[in-house]
């Protein structure tokens, strides 16, 4: 990949994210609040915000799926295509043990892909039927900091480096 198109897949990323952020909290300003509310989670997700709003909220509800399901829902369907694509090249392979080591490297990075999806769709889906803050709490959790702590030891377990001294670690750690 060129430089050049490196630099505008990045500033794309940081204008669509922008325009998102500034779409939500403009939409957010017009809501009027009761006094004394609380945002059941650690952080402030934008569905529980419009939760807690006094006044009629339906407008960015429908303005939270739509956004939702185009920033969302394009990226997924660009991930399903490349792994449609990858398991049709991984399935032209000859050898059996070319096969299995080609879907092992492929298995982690698309179970961390499951994880994010799947709880942030969980939590949106479960939000509009449910109240039980603490079972939201936990899903936002799974979603916003559980793959990205995965990442990096995804990545780092293919060195075999970092694989050698994993398995030191666990051989001479007593709690292991």
């Amino acid at each position: 990949m060129n430089t050049r198109l490196c630099i505008l897949l990045i500033l794309l990323s940081l204008s669509i994210s922008i325009v998102d952020g500034l779409l939500h909290s403009l939409m957010v300003l017009r809501l009027s609040f009761c006094t004394e509310l609380e945002v059941p989670h650690f952080f402030c997700e934008l569905d529980q915000v419009i939760k807690l709003a006094c006044s009629d909220t339906l407008f960015n509800n429908i303005l939270v799926y739509v956004v939702t399901s185009m920033l969302g829902g394009v990226p997924l369907l660009g991930i399903i295509y490349s792994y449609i694509k990858i398991v049709s090249s991984i399935l032209r392979i000859s050898s059996s043990g070319g096969k299995h080591k080609a879907f092992s490297t492929c298995g982690s990075p698309l179970s961390v892909v499951s994880l994010f999806y799947g709880t942030a769709f969980g939590v949106y889906i479960s939000s509009a039927y449910t109240d039980s803050t603490r079972k939201t709490a936990i899903a936002s959790l799974m979603y916003i900091v559980v793959p990205q702590m995965l990442n990096p030891f995804i990545y780092s377990l293919r060195n075999r480096d970092m694989k050698e001294a994993l398995r030191k670690l666990i051989r001479t750690s007593p709690f292991l």
